[in-house]
């Protein structure tokens, strides 16, 4: 859809969740509203286009969850997710907003699945779109399209011009563009590879990016350059191990390895690193992830025999399997004496349980570092590994905004109509870790309240002529 000529109320720049919503409700309380996303308009959606669910505070059972997930439990599962350091006056705003988000989804034509409807893992905390996030994000940019909102993808926006306490154009790649309120949903900068290697060194050519290429940071970069104050770790990333075979960016979730506990995990010199079995929940493969960067070429490799490949989870590339140990270090290229050496010494030191069937029970004795659980065998042919490395999901940095997710300033000021919303100010809430579906949340909530704040900056609440 082409803009008009004449500058609109409320200038969107991102394409996720949060600019999407934040578009949505500025163009319900009656604002003109134009949205520039730096993606091609195949990609529209960032990082959105790779989610699956959303996590969000109930009192009961519904159509779409099982259970309850009631508000504290939320808040204490964010606060021990993120160290204690979320803002708790965001956490608290984040937890009783994130109650809306079925409801408003489906007005806007998102369609969300009932366990029943498919394959779903169990999960009480957060509901799942139906179709995933594509499906998301297509529902979103058609019903702000059909509230009027101008749509301007394969357009980045650089920087902002500022006179006095507003802001009053954007510089993009389309030239300046004039608004009355701003709101900057863009991401932060995981996917710059010179800002990776500036904080992780050469580690960070081994890094793939799993989500959206054109998340460069070259807002953010200006917004600190103004003199907005910093959010989160300039150097943290929420890594999760992938499979190295996955393209350079948005491979997405699909990507994923999560079968450690079933075998063991080796470097390129076949040498254990860690205890495999003592990462057993969802979270294992963000563990790995951070482990890997660590590794020799940020490499490892999951080992596994015929029987934890049969209870391995799918995954998108098909394993590397021989016959042999020796056969798949070979096809593997992992040192062939330091592999079977490992895989003796691992096989040796296996203690049974008492019930044999009791496979969670199995671990290891006098072995350095120890399998602590789910230590079976490697013995049954024939033998698989899968390659992995770290893959970047997001940056734990971005700016630091109030409820109304207006920007802050260090000298105090403030710029009275520039808001920011999604992962650009994320960690306030995630200066460190992570919650299945908590980006999508942040996304909504706070893009729907930087849309309605951008509305009301730019003198459009409540209904403006159109």
């Amino acid at each position: 859809m082409h803009p008009s000529s004449r500058n609109p109320d409320v200038l969107v720049i991102g394409g996720g969740a949060a600019a999407l919503a934040a578009a949505l409700e500025a163009a319900a309380a009656g604002a003109r509203v134009r949205l520039l996303d730096a993606a091609p308009p195949p990609l529209l959606g960032g990082n959105t286009r790779h989610s699956r669910n959303f996590r969000y505070a109930h009192d009961a059972p519904n159509r779409y969850t099982p259970d309850a997930y009631p508000a504290a439990q939320f808040r204490a599962d964010l606060l021990r997710a993120s160290g204690g350091g979320a803002d708790p006056r965001l956490l608290d705003t984040l937890v009783a907003q994130s109650r809306e988000l079925p409801d408003w989804l489906l007005a806007q034509g998102v369609a969300l699945q009932r366990p029943a409807q498919g394959p779903l893992p169990y999960s009480r905390r957060t509901a799942f779109f139906l179709g995933g996030g594509m499906a998301a994000v297509r529902a979103l940019a058609d019903r702000a399209l059909a509230l009027g909102v101008a749509l301007m993808p394969g357009c980045r926006a650089d920087a902002l011009v500022r006179s006095g306490g507003c802001a009053t154009a954007a510089q993009t790649a389309a030239g300046a563009m004039g608004a009355g309120a701003f709101v900057l949903a863009c991401g932060g900068a995981h996917a710059d590879p010179i800002r990776l290697a500036r904080h992780w060194g050469q580690a960070a050519a081994g890094f793939i990016n799993r989500g959206t290429p054109h998340v460069r940071g070259e807002l953010l970069d200006w917004l600190l350059a103004a003199g907005a104050v910093a959010a989160g770790d300039r150097a943290g990333l929420y890594l999760v191990a992938v499979d190295a075979r996955s393209p350079a960016a948005d491979g997405g979730i699909v990507t994923r390895i999560r079968g450690m506990p079933l075998g063991i995990v080796v470097d390129c010199a076949g040498r254990r690193r860690h205890d495999e079995g003592a990462d057993t929940a969802s979270t294992r493969y963000a563990r790995w992830g951070q482990r890997l960067a660590a590794y020799p070429a940020q490499t490892g490799w999951l080992v596994l025999d015929a029987a934890g490949l049969r209870a391995a989870p799918a995954a998108l590339y098909p394993p590397i399997q021989a016959p042999s140990i020796a056969a798949l270090a070979a096809a593997t290229g992992v040192d062939a004496p330091g592999l079977a050496a490992t895989v003796a010494a691992y096989n040796a030191s296996i203690q049974p349980p008492a019930d044999p069937l009791a496979t969670a029970d199995w671990c290891t004795v006098g072995l350095v570092p120890p399998k602590s659980a789910h230590a079976r065998p490697i013995a049954e042919p024939p033998f698989a590994a899968y390659p992995m490395r770290p893959g970047v999901t997001f940056a734990h940095h971005g700016v630091a905004v109030d409820t109304r997710t207006r920007v802050a300033w260090a000298d105090g000021g403030s710029v009275h109509n520039v808001f920011a919303a999604g992962m650009i100010m994320a960690a306030n809430l995630i200066p460190q870790g992570y919650l299945s579906g908590l980006a999508v949340s942040i996304s909504l909530v706070f893009g729907r309240i930087a849309g309605r704040e951008a509305a009301r900056a730019a003198g459009r609440a409540g209904g403006g002529a159109r």
